[in-house]
């Protein structure tokens, strides 16, 4: 029997540390096997190649966009380009100065440092990080009071290869230290066909094109959930088929795992249905519409509504939550006659 949690995580693109692991054997480990995102490719390629022309460290990088889409891929990828060794760690994890001046002062010359969710960094190491980004140094405070010291400690020339999915918060002296910033962008269903198909053969899965064609179409155009999907369409297969994932097979696996054609699942409907039946396509407010869907403010806020508004289904307003016709036809339902809120466009209730 399926556990409502394997559930609700089944299209969620945050992975947690056990699925990263899981993750690690499929991820591409060059700029030629990193497929989707050719533009951000190419340009990061010309930034390497001419570092390494020069027999120098690249710019550091920053990388944006939302989660799943191949932002730590791209930092081993870097590291994996210039044959320099892979420090990791996270904006959450730095809390204090003295966390980030023992990281660096620990780096070695030419290595690539990879922080994800840096918008999440404490401000004191934020500054400190300012001045290790410019000049390649950190200044050690010692004593307190008056009579505290600032040593100044050089630290090797690195590359920082910063991640985050909220550009917007980070500060514009911190992103103006980045010499190349790439905005990873969703993966159309081609480039997902051709990941999941390596994605098969690393795993040993058997996978038509139709069937991968299946699986990317549901995936909302995020690698991360593609490759889930694919890991449990292949289970479904070697259980309940003769193991070859079909178009059919698919099917039928994604509807036992209550993801629908277009990559919702069941919050999703859950928070249309209750748009659209419950309040009579809205608007309505955001704590009511958690409470009517039993789930947390923050997870229809932070994990529903992101993908329902790029879907056109779903519209915030001052006023509250709607529902657009695409939402009430993707239920089966016939949307309403509705005039248009203030500050919306007609043609959009049409």
């Amino acid at each position: 029997m399926l556990h409502e949690d394997d559930l609700a995580g089944l299209v969620r693109p945050v992975a947690d540390p056990e699925e990263r692991a899981a993750e690690s054997v499929l991820r591409p480990t060059s700029l030629a096997e990193f497929e989707g995102q050719a533009r951000v490719s190419d340009q990061l390629g010309l930034v390497l190649e001419a570092a390494r022309h020069r027999g120098g460290v690249p710019d550091h990088v920053l990388l944006s966009g939302p989660p799943g889409l191949g932002k730590t891929t791209l930092a081993m990828i870097i590291a994996g380009e210039l044959a320099a060794p892979l420090r990791i760690s996270s904006g959450p994890a730095i809390q204090h100065a003295g966390d980030l001046a023992a990281i660096l002062s620990g780096l070695v010359e030419g290595e690539v440092f990879f922080l994800d969710e840096i918008h999440r960094m404490s401000r004191p190491a934020e500054e400190m990080l300012y001045l290790a980004m410019e000049d390649f140094r950190v200044d050690v405070v010692v004593g307190k009071g008056p009579g505290a010291t600032a040593i100044p400690l050089e630290i090797p020339r690195f590359t920082l290869v910063g991640a985050t999915t909220r550009a917007g918060l980070l500060p514009g002296p911190l992103r103006d230290r980045f010499g190349f910033t790439a905005q990873l962008d969703f993966y159309d269903t081609e480039a997902l066909e051709h990941i999941l198909h390596r994605s098969a053969d690393l795993l040993g899965a058997r996978v038509d094109a139709a069937g991968a064609a299946e699986i990317a179409r549901r995936a909302r155009g995020t690698p991360r959930i593609a490759n889930r999907l694919l890991r449990r369409v292949r289970d479904y297969a070697q259980v309940r088929a003769d193991g070859w994932v079909t178009r059919t097979i698919a099917r039928a696996a994604l509807e036992l795992y209550e993801v629908d054609e277009l990559g919702l699942d069941r919050l999703d409907r859950g928070v249309l249905d209750a748009i659209c039946r419950r309040f009579g396509g809205g608007p309505v407010g955001l704590s009511t519409l958690a409470i009517s869907v039993g789930e947390e403010r923050e997870t229809v806020e932070e994990v529903a509504e992101p993908f329902l508004v790029r879907q056109g289904f779903l519209m915030r307003t001052p006023r509250g939550r709607l529902a657009t016709p695409a939402a009430w036809r993707h239920l089966g339902l016939a949307p309403p006659t509705v005039v248009s809120p203030p500050g919306v466009a007609p043609d959009l209730f049409t």
